[in-house]
């Protein structure tokens, strides 16, 4: 049943050309610098907020076994890899 859905979608998608209106152009994006400033000097003002996504669970698997062999929860592992990259990609923007 799940790959009858994702076929239907995969022919909504071709159906209508979506596909063919994404384009691959530079986004242009800013913060404001005072977050910026933040962001890089890890302050943190507001409590953790809860976020869904959905993962491969052998990803979950794996991240869980990284951060146990750090020492530290996974969740906290994959925050930090999350800060990690959106520092990169700061710096990239400066």
């Amino acid at each position: 049943m799940k790959k009858e859905r994702e076929k239907q979608g995969a022919d909504y998608y071709d159906q209508v050309n979506i596909l063919d209106e994404l384009l691959e152009k530079p986004v242009e994006f800013s913060l404001g610098e005072k977050l910026r400033r933040d962001i890089l000097s890890k302050k943190r003002k507001r409590k953790l907020q809860n976020v869904t996504i959905k993962i491969d669970p052998l990803q979950v698997v794996a991240t869980r076994k990284l951060a146990t062999t750090k020492s530290i929860p996974y969740q906290t592992l994959i925050r930090h890899w999350l800060s990690e990259e959106i520092k990169k990609e700061l710096n990239l923007l400066k």
